[in-house]
């Protein structure tokens, strides 16, 4: 809370200083309505029964950028009011920061949101921020990291140092909400295996670059993990998160060829109990303007492994295949459809998500999601989600 508050200050500030001649200052945002609706009955105890489920997003972007400009500032809060689960709703600073470039290089001081990561199922090497579990189960929507970070371009690649001394733990369902286990997450109790709890200073090491067609990172993290482990309550009526501190480090690599993209993920984190391995690698392959039309088609196969055990973090991509295929009629309303199914090999879960968008005129965007889970016997991954299949329209209006 604390350093939320200094942000707010630094934002009064943003916003209070009219621009100089020649500074540039954007201003932009939107206002989005999503109704969830649901087709099964809840699965447990206390979980609302509503089939809509109602809730309301605004983002505000502020960007400035100096005459020179040697220097921008970023200010981007985020803001969820959820109709049914008190949980859900959410204040966050996405982005609230200063930058200065150099020549051959940058210095940024604030909130960020910074994303790694070429494969299309699950993003094993995105560990800077974390994850808002309960904006959205598919790990794509994260919550702005307090960070100072440095960035070196030489002709061989980039360096980036990151030193994050606040840690955002993650957010989830309520009670009253979907997508929880049988015994609701109580994150007012998280426990930390850093004395400091969420003022551990945590570091990152990152070097990217490009070799011909081929595009590659490699980091190095030490600090607290973003993913937590669960665990009951002494009065058994909730489970705890709890958040050790790891070692890890990653590679992502991108090769491009004509129409194809072969893609990898790959991380070894030295966790709870053990050290291990995770990796997710295939390719997409787009057929472009289909029928002599502007329409693409790409068809995604990818393979999802990981070798932790069942004291590590839960994860639900261990052994698992994803299909997908990606259709973009690449028109002005930028029409755009994603669709796949993940399959795990071993226990036969499977989840399947829809995702298709457009845009209407100039300021209306809507999106529609499908999500649905089946296969799953108690003890499995995905159990607890059985009952969760939805579907969800978004509408937003921007400006």
């Amino acid at each position: 809370m604390r350093i939320f508050t200094i942000f707010l200050l630094l934002a009064a500030q943003f916003l209070a200083v009219s621009p100089a001649r020649g500074e540039e200052v954007d201003v932009s945002g939107s206002i989005e309505l999503q109704v969830r609706a649901f087709w099964n009955d809840p699965a447990w105890i206390g979980q609302d029964d509503q089939a809509l489920q109602g809730t309301l997003v605004s983002t505000t972007e502020f960007r400035w950028r100096s005459e020179e400009g040697n220097q921008r500032a970023s200010l981007i809060p985020y803001l969820r009011w959820d109709a049914t689960d008190s949980d859900r709703s959410l204040v966050d600073l996405h982005e609230a920061y200063w930058a200065y470039e150099g020549r051959d290089y940058e210095i940024l001081v604030g909130s960020n949101t910074v994303f790694w990561g070429v494969t299309e199922s699950v993003h094993l090497v995105d560990i800077i921020n974390q994850t808002d579990f309960a904006g959205d189960i598919d790990g794509e929507d994260k919550l702005g990291q307090p960070m100072v970070s440095l960035a070196l371009q030489r002709d061989w690649g980039e360096i980036s140092a990151f030193v994050m001394p606040y840690f955002s733990e993650r957010t989830f369902a309520g009670v009253d909400g979907r997508f929880r286990p049988q015994l609701p997450i109580d994150t007012d109790r998280a426990q930390y295996e850093s004395s400091s709890r969420e003022s551990h200073v945590d570091f990152a090491l990152r070097y990217s670059h490009y070799f011909g067609d081929v595009d590659i990172g490699l980091y190095a993290f030490s600090g607290t993990s973003r993913e937590p482990r669960f665990v009951a309550a002494d009065d058994g009526q909730s489970l705890l998160p709890v958040y050790d501190l790891i070692d890890q480090v990653g590679l992502d690599l991108q090769y491009t060829s004509e129409a194809w993209l072969w893609k990898l993920e790959a991380i070894a984190r030295d966790g709870y109990v053990s050290t291990f391995a995770a990796a997710v690698g295939g390719f997409e392959y787009t057929f472009y303007q289909v029928s002599e039309s502007s329409a693409d088609i790409g068809l995604l196969l990818e393979y999802q492994y990981d070798g932790r055990n069942e004291l590590e973090p839960i994860t639900i991509a261990d052994n698992d295949v994803f299909l997908g295929t990606r259709f973009a009629l690449n028109d002005v309303q930028d029409t755009a459809v994603l669709a796949g199914v993940s399959y795990d090999v071993r226990t036969g879960e499977t989840f399947v998500n829809i995702e298709a968008e457009r845009r209407f005129g100039e300021d209306w965007f809507v999106e529609l999601r499908v999500r649905a889970f089946s296969g799953a016997e108690q003890g499995d991954a995905t159990y607890w989600l059985q009952q969760d299949d939805y579907a969800q329209l978004s509408i937003a209006r921007f400006f």
